[in-house]
């Protein structure tokens, strides 16, 4: 596969370098020629230097035959517009872009970007480890609209049948990870202690999960 990433920052360089070192095929543009030395001397894609909303960069950097496009500068404009432009000029299947303003990249997303937004991302860890939460988030898939938690089986829910935890419409447990193996699990399958679960949780089932996956917590305060 052909990817196409514009913006040469501390994201963008880092996965550059995920996607040469899973053996594909990297452009990296940036208009400043010193950010590409983030990508390091063994950096074995391409670069090109320029804006990523100009078209004649974007068709030198192979957006013309490119599998998919990435726009993580430090500008939302400005990775919406280079979107944009992968999207109708150069009809790229498949593009990212980086949004910082949350509202703002829903009216992106009504436009057809994929987008995803640190700002979000990053309230969402946070709140995590302030509440001390059983779960942890991981970036949503449906845009905000669902969430896709971790948790771990403790011994109040060990010996439940997957269906017993699940919720219709609400919580679907995805995979289980179990001795380092990972499974789609069937309704009848049964849970273990120190499982790890990854659930599709809607957003008004957030606290039924909570509760299910944190009454039974041991207790870890010290005692005096």
């Amino acid at each position: 596969m052909r990817y196409l990433i514009v913006g040469c920052g501390r994201v963008g360089s880092t996965l550059a370098k995920l996607l040469v070192a899973d053996k594909h095929d990297v452009v990296v543009v940036d208009e400043n020629p010193a950010a590409f030395k983030r990508l390091g001397n063994r950096f074995a894609g391409q670069v090109e230097v320029g804006t990523g909303i100009d078209y004649d960069v974007l068709k030198r950097a192979g957006a013309d035959r490119s599998d998919g496009f990435v726009a993580v500068t430090d500008g939302d404009n400005r990775n919406v517009m280079a979107a944009l432009i992968a999207q109708k000029m150069f009809r790229i299947p498949k593009i990212v872009a980086r949004i910082y303003d949350p509202p703002r990249g829903q009216l992106y997303r009504e436009l057809g970007i994929e987008t995803f937004s640190p700002t979000t991302i990053g309230a969402q860890i946070i709140r995590d480890r302030l509440q001390d939460v059983a779960y942890a988030s991981v970036p949503s898939f449906d845009f905000g609209k669902l969430s896709s938690l971790v948790a771990t089986v403790t011994r109040a829910q060990a010996g439940k049948r997957v269906d017993n935890v699940e919720v219709d419409g609400k919580i679907r447990i995805a995979a289980i990870r179990r001795l380092g193996s990972v499974s789609i699990p069937a309704p009848s399958d049964v849970l273990v202690e120190g499982d790890e679960i990854n659930a599709i949780v809607a957003p008004d089932a957030l606290s039924q999960f909570a509760s299910a996956f944190s009454a039974a917590r041991p207790d870890t305060r010290l005692s005096a």
